[in-house]
This record gives structure tokens, C-alpha cells and sequence, in this order.
């Protein structure tokens, strides 16, 4: 049965599989279903070797894309990716940035293309599941809007995924995560004072949250997919955070659930719920 199921994740940037899919991607994959990551952009906007910023001196786009590239595919093989397919179009930047407004920048390629270009792939994948970002949701980067608008797009005009989810991590999730670190006696970044209308976003997405997958047995592989885009995170307080506060916290990954035609009950804990035999998720070692 696993056999003839797909998951699809519909993402921005190289590394975004991994930090918020990289355990359900590992999870399914291990469970014989067929794992599509669809990679928007090449990721020029990255850090370039030694940490270097777009506009700096020594950051070269091209250079950064085929970086990126190489470490995407190399995140793919710890994770089991069945199917990598990369959509190619030129990384936005930051929502403050000025590269947004390129005419070439993902986020302004019209959402007809994308969307259409993503159903190209739903037909030839047949994904019963789709997974994509909250489009409404805190993070405003422009490219992880689109990508999501796109997804959701093309899941509607196809028909083909019976079940749609958005990424929601629990705000709560991560309260936690900051102050242990800080307990530990990590060196993290200063924070500016919370911004109360985003504080209240994040709030009432984690009300919204339908779907919690136990992906513990593979969050060693979630960060070692992580710690592959090396270009970008080398440096990062991510790789400080204590194992035992890391399993606590990040060994779940949360969703919301935006459609759904099998008509299964919520909250539920395995994405293909109602898509295969009652027991089939344990069957395969899920939870």
C-alpha cells in the first residue's frame, strides 16, 4: 500500500526542506512512500563561503546557487528524497531587501507560471499529500509566500492531493527553545522586543495546528540534513541547541491541515490519515 502513496513538499529555498519537513520527509520515506521535494528557487540570496552577504564584496550569485544546489541534493540523500525537483527561478531576498523588486525574483514571476509548472508536477506525481507553508502566516519572506500561494494553487486547479498542509512550528515550541539555551549558557542572538501583532499571529496559528508527527527516530537525520547546508548555518545557534532540549522540541513537526477529502478526524498524528488502512502509519513504525 505505502507503495502507491506520494508526499509532496512545495518549498522556497535549499535548506527549507529540512528545517521545517526534513522529518516527515525522512519518516515517509522510511515507510516505502514516495517523497517529491520541489525546490523553488536556486538560493542566490544565501551566504556565500566565510559567511559573506549579498552586496558584500566576494559574494558571487552563481556561485552561491550551485553551492546551495549541491548541498540540497546532499540533504536529499540523508533524508531519502525519492525525487528532487528544482524549479530553478532567482531567490527574492529578504522582505527588506531591494532585490525583491527585480523583475526576475521569484516573487514577482506571475502565480499562474509557478502554479502551473507545480501542477505539471502533481500530474506526473499524483501526490495524495501536499505540504507547503501558511501563506497568512508570521514569516513574510516573499519567495515562502509565493511558493505557498503556488502550491495551494495548483493542489485546487488539479484536484489531484487529497489532503493540503501548511507548516505551523508552536510558538510555545520555541519560547522554550530560547530560554534553555540561554539557561545553558549559549550565546544567541539579541532579540528585539517581540512584535505584538506577530506575537498574536503565532499565537492563534498554534490554535490552529491540526496535525503533530512523532519524527524522533529520524531527528538525527533531520539535523544532519540541516547541518549539510553547511553555507548557511555553519555558525548557527541551531547547531548549539542541547540534544535532549533539540528531542523536547523538535522531535515533532506540526501542521494545518487546509484541505482535506478524506473526511478524517482531527487532530490526528500521521499525515496520510484515512489514505490508507486503519493501523497502517503503526504498520510502518509512525506514531
Amino acid at each position: 500500500m505505502a507503495s502507491d502513496l506520494t508526499l509532496m513538499a512545495v518549498h522556497a529555498h535549499p535548506d527549507d526542506e529540512a528545517s521545517s519537513t526534513g522529518g516527515v520527509l525522512a519518516t515517509y520515506g522510511d515507510q516505502g512512500i514516495r517523497t517529491v521535494l520541489v525546490t523553488c528557487t536556486n538560493g542566490e540570496f544565501g551566504d556565500a563561503p566565510g559567511g559573506v552577504k549579498p552586496g558584500q564584496d566576494g559574494h558571487d550569485e552563481q556561485a552561491v546557487a550551485q553551492l546551495r544546489l549541491a548541498e540540497l541534493r546532499q540533504a536529499c540523500k540523508i533524508l531519502g528524497v525519492t525525487d528532487l525537483e528544482p524549479l530553478g527561478y532567482h531567490d527574492s531576498g529578504m522582505p527588506d531587501w531591494d532585490y525583491k523588486d527585480r523583475p526576475g525574483a521569484f516573487c514577482n514571476v506571475p502565480l499562474a507560471e509557478v502554479a502551473g509548472r507545480i501542477g505539471a508536477l502533481m500530474e506526473r506525481y499524483r501526490p495524495q499529500v501536499v505540504v507547503t507553508y501558511d501563506a497568512a502566516g508570521a514569516y513574510q519572506h516573499p519567495d515562502h509566500v509565493h511558493a505557498a500561494r503556488a502550491a495551494a494553487a495548483a493542489a485546487a486547479g488539479t484536484g489531484i492531493p487529497a489532503k493540503l498542509y501548511l507548516t505551523a512550528m508552536r510558538f510555545s515550541d520555541w519560547q522554550k527553545v530560547w530560554q534553555a539555551l540561554r539557561d545553558a549558557g549559549v550565546d544567541v542572538p539579541d532579540r528585539q522586543p517581540p512584535d505584538p501583532e506577530i506575537m498574536q499571529q503565532m499565537a492563534e496559528a498554534e490554535q490552529r495546528i491540526t496535525t503533530t508527527v512523532d519524527i524522533r527516530p529520524v531527528l538525527a537525520r533531520k539535523r544532519d540534513a540541516l547541518l549539510a547546508h553547511a553555507s548557511q548555518i555553519q555558525d548557527s545557534w541551531f547547531s548549539k541547541i542541547p540534544p535532549d532540549i533539540a528531542e523536547a522540541t523538535f522531535g515533532k513537526e506540526t501542521f494545518i491541515r487546509a484541505s482535506d477529502s478524506t473526511g478524517t478526524a482531527v487532530p490526528e498524528d500521521d499525515l496520510f490519515a484515512g489514505l490508507r488502512p486503519p493501523g497502517g502509519a503503526a504498520a510502518h513504525g509512525a506514531s
